[in-house]
């Protein structure tokens, strides 16, 4: 079996750890520096009590490993990437983090080995989806990617249930957005921009978040005349935070606003993740639009209910890593989002969570 050390045992770090053991094809460790993270997970994988701000330390730890994934929080993105590289293992991530990912970048530059940043929801498949739209075009001109992933039930001002990362929230909202406009790659204020679109009769606001483009704006530069990726959120939204984080200063202080967030804006496991993907150019010198929509809900993973954007960024990493184990990836280098088929995606069995519009899950529905 492949060994595979998962880096933070976090919602979506056990989730990850939960599909690639119940495959069994993988030998999975988790590294965490939270004894009573570690204390949750499947007692098939093996666990290892570890601060992962350490490089050094960190190498040593992931000696003999296949792969590392890297579901750490995001400034702790590059930390993982030395190791990993120090140890000779495959790396794959989930971060947003744009600087993070130049990093990344650079380190694959003259690596033996694998460095997949990136392998989530957005960034991740979002960018395989609008890539594989943008293949049927002779002529791009707009590329706009949307996703969010949101409550079922929305209960509160904000309209929103922490389901991923306080941090990574924090992030997307606070740093620039890379963007082309007009044919010119610009960076873009996060919040900004905000519009409003109706599916299935509900109405939703979308606006810039940094990170969820990956790497499509150096790909398509030159290419499209404008492309942009924007989060989904319901309307009311992105006023709130505005003034949480320009009005009332908050951008300079996210430790204080996580702590907010964690201890006013419950969890839940009844979300959806809404995937919206349009592309518009010419194709035999007509001009013409494709759209790519999915909704992913929440449902059970071996046998433990998980919420939409857990299964959605765990099933993607996984089936990345899937897919460089098989050999259906190239075994070195920096590899693109971009450099992954949607179809051979879409047909990996973790690639499975994104095959169609699933509904959800009758026994959570009753709750």
């Amino acid at each position: 079996m492949r060994k595979v050390t998962v880096i933070g045992a976090g919602k979506i770090g056990s989730t990850i750890a939960d599909l690639l053991v119940g495959s069994g094809d993988y030998e999975v460790k988790v590294v965490d520096r939270s004894a009573e993270a570690l204390k949750g997970l499947d007692p098939r994988v093996a666990t290892a009590e570890l601060a992962i701000d350490d490089p050094a330390a960190l190498a040593q730890a992931l000696q003999g490993a296949f792969a590392v994934i890297s579901a750490a929080p995001y400034h702790l993105t590059t930390v993982v990437a030395q190791a990993a590289k120090a140890a000779g293992a495959h790396y794959l991530d989930l971060t947003e983090d744009v600087a993070a990912s130049r990093i990344v970048r650079d380190l694959a530059k003259d690596a033996t080995t694998a460095f997949i940043p990136q392998c989530g929801l957005a960034p991740g498949f979002i960018t395989i989806a609008a890539w594989d739209l943008c293949k049927h075009f002779e002529e791009l001109h707009d590329v706009r990617l949307r996703v969010g992933a949101l409550p079922r039930y929305p209960s509160n001002a904000l309209n929103y249930n922490l389901t991923w990362s306080t941090d990574g929230v924090i992030n997307e909202y606070c740093e620039p957005c890379e963007a082309i406009v007009g044919g010119k790659l610009r960076e873009v204020p996060a919040l900004e921009e905000c519009e409003e679109f109706a599916l299935d009769g509900v109405t939703y606001e979308a606006f810039n978040t940094s990170g969820g483009l990956g790497t499509l704006c150096q790909t398509l530069a030159g290419k499209v005349r404008n492309l942009n990726y924007r989060t989904i959120r319901y309307p009311g939204h992105a006023a709130i935070m505005k003034a949480l984080l320009n009005d009332l200063g908050l951008r300079d202080r996210r430790g204080l606003l996580k702590d907010i967030l964690e201890n006013a804006v419950p969890a839940t496991l009844q979300d959806v993740v809404i995937i919206f993907v349009t592309v518009s150019g010419l194709k035999d010198g007509r001009l013409m639009q494709e759209t790519y929509v999915n909704k992913v809900y929440a449902q059970p993973v071996g046998g433990e209910m998980k919420s939409a954007i857990q299964i959605t960024t765990a099933g993607a990493a996984c089936a990345v890593l899937d897919m460089l184990a098989t050999g259906a990836l190239p075994q070195a280098g920096f590899i693109r989002q971009e450099d992954i088929p949607l179809d051979a995606f879409l047909g990996n069995r973790f690639g499975r969570f994104y095959a169609g519009d699933t509904q959800p899950n009758a026994a959570l529905a009753a709750e």
